[in-house]
C-alpha cells in the first residue's frame, strides 16, 4: 500500500469515526426535540444513577483503604515512593471502577428500563421508516435474553479491566495510554450493548450485532466512546442514555443497510 492509499484509508477511518459519534448528536438532538423520549427514558436511568452514584462515592471514600491493601509490597519502601505508588494504585481503582461503573450502569439501566427503552427505540425506528423485517419477540424472553446478554457483557468488561488495572501501574503509561485502550474498550461494548433493542427487534442476538458491527468497527467505536466519555461526566449516564439509545437505533439501522434519514 502507498503512502496515498494509506492516506486515504486513515482519512476514510476517521470520517466513519465522526459518523459514529455523530450518531450520538443525532440522537440527543431526537431526545431534546421530544419531550416524550424525555419522560420514557429519565426514570429507569434515575433509578439507576441513585445506585451507581452511591456506590463510586463509597469506593472514592475507601480508595486509600483499597490501594494500600493491594500494595502490601510497598510497606518498607520509603515514604515518597511509597505514597507515589499507592496514588497511583487509587489512580487504577478509580479508573477501573470508572470503567466498570459506566458498562454496568449500561447494563443494569438497559434491564430495569427494557419496556421504555425498547418504545423510545421503536419510535425513533418509526421516525425513519420502521423495521420492515421485525419479528414479534414476548416480553418475558426479551428481558431475560437482555439480561443474558448484559451479564455477558460486563464480564467481558471484568476480563478486560483487570489487565487495564494491572496496566495502569506503568509511570506515563498507564495515565495516557491505558485510559484511551479502557475508553475503546469500553467504547466498543456500549455500542454493542446499546444496539440491542433494534436487533431484538428482528430477531437478531448478542453474536449477530456483534458481527455486524464489526463490519464497520470505526463507526460503531465513534459512537460508543463518544458515549463513553458522556457517561464519565457526573449525571452524565442518568440524563444521556435515552439519547444514547435513539443513537444507537440509528446505529443500528446504518448498520443494517437501512435508512437514517426521516421522510
Amino acid at each position: 500500500m502507498n503512502v496515498s492509499e494509506m492516506s486515504g484509508t486513515a482519512t476514510s477511518t476517521a470520517r466513519r469515526f465522526a459518523d459514529g459519534a455523530g450518531f450520538l448528536l443525532r440522537g440527543i438532538g431526537l431526545y431534546v426535540r421530544n419531550p416524550g423520549l424525555m419522560l420514557l427514558g429519565v426514570v429507569p436511568a434515575l433509578i439507576s444513577g441513585v445506585l451507581f452514584l452511591t456506590a463510586y462515592a463509597i469506593l472514592v471514600v475507601f480508595v486509600g483503604d483499597l490501594a494500600t491493601a493491594v500494595t502490601p509490597f510497598a510497606d518498607d519502601w520509603s515514604t515518597a515512593t511509597r505514597r507515589v505508588v499507592r496514588v497511583i494504585a487509587g489512580l487504577a481503582i478509580l479508573g477501573l471502577g470508572g470503567l466498570l461503573a459506566v458498562l454496568t450502569f449500561t447494563a443494569v439501566t438497559l434491564v430495569i428500563g427494557d419496556p421504555f427503552y425498547e418504545k423510545i427505540s421503536e419510535r425513533v425506528e418509526q421516525r425513519y421508516g420502521g423495521a420492515p423485517d421485525a419479528v414479534e419477540v414476548p416480553f418475558w424472553a426479551s428481558l431475560r435474553r437482555s439480561a443474558v446478554d448484559s451479564i455477558r457483557l460486563v464480564a467481558l468488561a471484568a476480563l478486560f479491566g483487570i489487565p487495564l488495572f494491572a496496566a495502569g501501574f506503568i509511570p506515563l503509561l498507564g495515565q495516557t495510554v491505558v485510559p484511551v485502550i479502557g475508553a475503546a474498550v469500553g467504547g466498543w461494548l456500549l455500542a454493542v450493548e446499546l444496539v440491542g433493542a433494534p436487533f431484538y427487534r428482528r430477531g437478531k442476538g448478542l453474536r449477530e450485532r456483534r458481527a455486524a458491527l464489526k463490519v464497520d468497527r470505526p463507526t460503531a467505536l465513534g459512537f460508543g466512546m463518544a458515549v463513553f466519555v458522556c457517561f464519565l461526566i457526573p449525571l452524565g449516564a442518568v440524563l444521556l442514555m435515552p439519547a444514547a439509545i435513539a443513537g444507537a437505533t440509528l446505529l443500528a439501522r446504518r448498520t443494517l443497510g437501512q435508512p437514517v434519514t426521516e421522510d
